[in-house]
C-alpha cells in the first residue's frame, strides 16, 4: 500500500464473511478517519466494533448510497478514508467514479469477488468464457445482441426499476431462446440469507425477489428434437443447429416461409440449395415434399456436419451435401448424374460470384424450373437483373420486412431483422 498520509483506500469486501474479513483488515482501517460504503455492509461493521468492544476509536461513517453527497464530503474536507464497496470496485462498482473526480495518486484498490464470481462458485461451474451485460439504465438491445450471438453463458447485471430478472426472462422470450437456456437468479450473493433459484417459467419467479440480484443464463445441451414435433414448416430458428463461429447467421423463419411459398414445390424432382448455409431452406423443402432430391452446397467448412446435423433434427435426407466453392463444383463435375438438372434452384449467400455461378446454373436446367435468389444488398439486384432478363420467361422481385417483438418493462418495442429482397425467375 503507498505511502500517503491522506488516501482514499477502497476496499472490495466479499460479504460472505464480513466478521473475518474487517479482522484481516483491521490494521488500514484502525488507521483511518473516515469509513464509508453502502449502509448494508456500514452496519456490518458496526457491529462487528460492538462485537470487538472497541469503544476508544471514533470514527466519521459516511453512508455511499447517495453517491453525490459522499463525493461532496470527499472533496471538501481531506480525511484518510476506508471505502468498502462489494466486490470489485472497478468492475461496475465505485471505482470509476472516484478515479473521475480525484487524482489516481490518492486512490488505492484491493478488489475482492465480484457477485458473478461467487454466483458460478455456487454452481462450481467455470467462468472464464462467460459473456456479461448490464442492464441498468440501458435499452435491451445490446442484450439481444449479445444472446443472439448464442454465448455458452450469459450473466446479467438487472435493473430492478424495470422489473430485474422478469424483464431479462421477457426478453429472452421475445428472441424465442428460452429454450436454448437455463436461466438462474442470485439473490444477496454471500449474505446469510442468500437465494439461488433455477427458474423455469415465469410461474417460479417469487414474488419478493430482491433488488439485489443478478442473472445467468446457461447454454442448454442440445435436446432431442422430435422431428414429428415439428410444423409442417416455418420451423423456430432454434430447433437448428448453428455455426458457432458465426450464430445468427441463418435465413430467418419469416424469410424462409416465404421462399418457400415462392419456390410452388413440385412433388417430384431436384431442387438445388446453392450456399445453403446451415440448410435451412433446402431441409424444410423436403419436408414439404419428400420425394424431392436435395442437393446442398455450402463453402464454409465445417458446413456439411451442421446441415447433417439438422438434417437428422428434421428426419429428411438430402441427396448430396458438397462443402466446397459453388465454381468449382461446377468445373470439377461434382455433381452426381441423377441430381445435374435441377427443377427449383436457391441461390444464396449474395456473394460477388452470384453472376457466374447463375451463368453456370443455367447450363444445365433442361425443363421447367424456378429460380430464387434472396439478397439483402441494393447494388447486386440490377446486376442479377440484367443477367436473368433474356434467360427467363418471368421475372420478379419483391421486398420483405419482418420485426419481431422485444419486451421493454411492460411494453414491447418492434425489433427489425434485416430486409430481404426476392429475386425469382421462372424458366419455361
Amino acid at each position: 500500500m503507498p505511502n500517503e498520509s491522506k488516501l482514499i483506500h477502497v476496499i472490495g469486501i466479499d460479504t460472505s464473511s464480513v466478521e473475518s474479513f474487517f479482522e484481516a483488515k483491521k490494521k488500514p482501517i484502525f488507521k483511518a478517519e473516515r469509513i464509508s460504503g453502502p449502509k448494508r455492509i456500514l452496519d456490518s461493521f458496526k457491529t462487528w466494533l460492538k462485537d470487538k468492544n472497541v469503544k476508544n476509536h471514533k470514527f466519521e461513517f459516511i453512508s455511499t448510497d447517495k453517491i453525490k453527497d459522499f463525493l461532496d464530503v470527499l472533496k471538501k474536507e481531506e480525511k484518510n478514508t476506508i471505502v468498502f464497496s462489494g466486490g470489485d470496485p472497478l468492475w461496475f462498482g465505485i471505482g470509476r467514479l472516484l478515479i473521475q473526480n480525484f487524482s489516481f495518486s490518492k486512490l488505492y484498490f484491493e478488489p475482492a469477488a465480484t457477485s458473478f464470481q461467487l454466483a458460478f462458485s455456487r454452481l462450481g461451474k467455470p467462468w472464464q468464457n462467460t459473456k456479461w451485460i448490464s442492464l441498468h439504465g440501458r435499452d435491451p438491445l445490446p442484450f439481444e445482441k449479445a444472446i443472439k450471438k448464442l454465448p455458452s453463458s450469459l450473466v446479467v447485471l438487472t435493473d430492478s426499476n424495470r422489473g430485474g430478472a422478469n424483464e431479462v426472462y421477457e426478453l429472452l422470450q421475445s428472441v424465442r431462446l428460452e429454450g436454448k437456456y437455463d436461466f438462474w437468479t442470485f439473490e444477496r450473493l454471500g449474505y446469510q440469507d442468500e437465494r439461488i433459484i433455477k427458474i423455469n417459467s415465469i410461474k417460479d419467479f417469487p414474488k419478493d425477489i430482491d433488488p439485489l440480484h443478478l442473472v445467468i443464463l446457461f447454454k442448454k445441451e442440445e435436446p432431442i428434437i422430435k422431428s414429428e414435433d415439428l410444423p409442417l414448416f416455418g420451423i423456430e430458428d432454434s430447433v437448428f443447429l448453428q455455426n458457432s463461429e458465426c450464430p445468427g447467421l441463418m435465413t430467418k423463419k419469416e424469410v424462409r416461409v416465404q421462399i418457400l411459398a415462392e419456390l410452388n414445390l413440385p412433388e417430384k424432382g431436384v431442387i438445388w440449395d446453392i450456399g445453403s448455409g446451415i440448410g435451412t431452406i433446402g431441409l424444410e423443402a423436403l419436408r414439404i415434399s419428400p420425394r424431392l432430391k436435395l442437393l446442398s452446397v455450402d463453402k464454409r467448412v465445417g458446413s456439411k456436419n451442421i446441415i447433417e446435423e439438422n438434417a437428422r433434427r428434421l428426419s429428411v435426407n438430402p441427396s448430396l451435401i458438397i462443402e466446397d466453392e459453388a465454381l468449382k463444383i461446377f468445373k470439377e463435375n461434382k455433381i452426381t448424374p441423377n441430381l445435374l438438372h435441377p427443377n427449383r434452384v436457391i441461390i444464396g449467400g449474395g456473394g460477388s460470384n452470384s453472376s457466374l455461378i447463375i451463368e453456370e446454373v443455367f447450363k444445365l436446367i433442361n425443363s421447367t424450373c424456378i429460380l430464387i435468389i434472396p439478397l439483402i444488398s441494393l447494388k447486386s439486384i440490377s446486376k442479377l437483373e440484367s443477367i436473368l432478363k433474356p434467360k427467363v420467361h418471368k421475372l420478379s422481385i419483391s421486398q420483405h420486412q419482418s420485426y419481431r417483438g422485444i419486451s421493454i418493462g411492460e411494453d414491447i418495442r418492434l425489433s427489425p431483422l434485416n430486409p430481404v429482397f426476392i429475386l425469382k425467375g421462372e424458366i419455361q
